[in-house]
């Protein structure tokens, strides 16, 4: 594609490159419009003697059939394309679900200069009819061997689509001294039926447990085991005093139901203290005090994730520190800018 300045008498058919306004200020003609001789003639009329435009040559594929070919070769189930108009197109979500993304492919497919594809974050839940993904074509044409370079690279697998969120019941077993029971229901009841409830599943069951001795670790164990033959989608165990050691109270009570811990700890702040184990195929999530937040923390990367059906393991939890150190949480009793009286060092 040719892009420049021509005089006025060459300029007929040819794509406007830029707006251009009118001695009132407002618009007169709109960027990206083929120049028709009326066109030419209110451009003589201000003054204009040449014009920057745009030119398609052979083997050029305009914008819009561009976004249109590289939207429709990227997009897998669960989603429908939307435009494209002015250069871009967008996918979005058929129904609630969780976005799958491949990264790696999608870094290829942006190499190509003028073509730009960005989508949610991988792993997120989408909600009906939000945008999951946008190709936007930066000039008015590309050429035709990186559009078929892109749809050379989407081939054979989908680079985005979205996998459903079925509906499932949830189990919240919460824990703590009985003299502060109602504080623990009322801290994190709350936020957590929200969360659960934008991604399409409801908690139907609550248990308060007090873990004053070792007894409670038992009656931990078997609560667990309850919710599991009672058909529950997911198990998230709050409380009093977030998990402290891989050896806690929880994790051991998982394994005495007979399940398995993958990973206790996350580079994520606010929800360090994160676990995760499974009771046979029923997900187990050990939400870290942040929980009670409604602001944006590690629980609301997790659950979209077990809901689906994810198996989880450490290596996911383990990729989430990049991007891991999230907005501070007013809930928490000891932010992290707290030095508590420690002295500070400066790195220069």
């Amino acid at each position: 594609m040719r892009f420049g300045p021509v005089q006025l008498d060459r300029a007929e058919g040819k794509i406007l490159g830029h707006n251009i306004a009118g001695p009132d200020g407002r618009r007169l003609l709109r960027k990206g419009k083929p120049l028709t001789p009326d066109d030419l003639d209110a451009l003589r009329a201000i003054g204009r003697a040449s014009v920057y435009v745009a030119e398609l040559e052979p083997g050029d594929i305009s914008e819009n059939d561009a976004a249109r070919r590289i939207a429709n070769a990227i997009a897998g189930r669960g989603l429908t394309l939307s435009g494209p108009a002015s250069g871009r197109a967008n996918l979005l979500a058929n129904a609630l679900g969780i976005a799958r993304v491949d990264a790696g492919r999608l870094a290829r497919i942006n190499e190509a200069e003028g073509i730009t594809l960005a989508t949610i974050p991988g792993h997120s839940a989408a909600r009906a009819r939000q945008i999951v993904a946008t190709v936007k074509i930066i000039p008015y044409a590309v050429p035709e061997r990186d559009v078929a370079r892109a749809e050379a690279i989407a081939a054979g697998k989908p680079i985005v689509q979205i996998d459903p969120l079925p509906p499932k019941t949830v189990g919240l077993i919460l824990s703590g001294s009985q003299s502060i029971r109602e504080r623990i229901q009322s801290d994190f009841t709350p936020p957590l039926r929200d969360r659960v409830a934008a991604l399409g599943s409801e908690i139907t069951a609550i248990d308060f447990i007090s873990l004053e001795d070792e007894s409670g670790e038992m009656t931990l164990a078997e609560r667990l085991a309850d919710h599991a033959r009672a058909g529950a989608g997911l198990i998230v165990l709050a409380g009093e005093t977030a998990i402290m050691d891989r050896h806690d109270i929880a994790p051991r009570a998982i394994e005495r139901a007979g399940g398995e811990v993958t990973c206790f700890g996350a580079p994520v702040d606010p929800g360090n203290l994160l676990m995760v184990g499974y009771l046979g195929d029923v997900p187990i999530m050990g939400a870290p005090g942040c929980a009670r937040s409604r602001k944006t923390n590690v629980v609301d990367w997790i659950i979209p994730r077990l809901l689906a059906g994810d198996r989880l393991t450490r290596a996911d939890i383990v990729a989430l520190g990049h991007g891991g150190l999230l907005e501070e949480i007013p809930e928490r009793p000891m932010p992290r800018g707290d030095s508590g009286g420690e002295s500070r060092l400066t790195i220069k």
